[in-house]
């Protein structure tokens, strides 16, 4: 079902154990549109991060206690811009040029900013972000990666997580 007004979605990321890494994302899906999401941290080493939209807003028991990434349908893991993947697949958090992208040197606070085309705000409030350790390999493993490639992408642990709540308008 379609809104026929902005909806806003705000989610905290706290490390997880003493990763560091914490921040914010800002979500934004305006009627008719692909959500926009902004997403803004400290703490992530330079490298690529898997990046996701977990199951549950559990994290009783911090990052994992997030369970799966949110798989509504049932589709293998793949990447952003992959024909078949799950709803949470956001792919990796990277520095290149000209593509949407965080960039990550290791130093202070970060910016990221991209919009989705299956993710919306009124399926993923009550869920959770998390910030992974290690780069998704977006669904392509190989040899003894490939089955797990399917399922998670071999991001590695988990470094930061939030629930994912309804906001009011937020300043983008």
């Amino acid at each position: 079902m379609q809104s026929s007004e902005t909806l806003y979605a705000v989610c905290i990321l706290r490390e997880d154990g003493n990763s560091g890494v914490n921040g914010v994302v800002k979500m934004r899906q305006q009627p008719g549109k692909d959500v926009e999401i902004k997403t803004t941290i400290k703490g992530l080493s330079a490298g690529k991060h898997g990046f996701h939209i977990h199951q549950y807003g559990n994290l009783l028991e911090g990052c994992k206690t997030a369970g799966p990434h949110f798989n509504p349908v049932g589709c293998v893991h793949g990447g952003p811009n992959s024909q078949v993947r799950h709803h949470g697949d956001l792919g990796n958090l990277f520095e290149k040029k000209n593509l949407l992208y965080m960039v990550a040197h290791g130093n202070g606070e970060q910016t990221w900013e991209t919009t989705d085309r299956l993710v919306k705000i009124q399926d993923v409030v009550g869920r959770s972000f998390v910030v992974h350790a290690g780069e998704d390999d977006l669904g392509l493993g190989t040899g003894d990666k490939a089955d797990e490639s399917k399922k998670t992408g071999n991001a590695g642990a988990r470094l930061a997580c939030g629930t994912i709540g309804l906001s009011g308008e937020l300043q983008w």
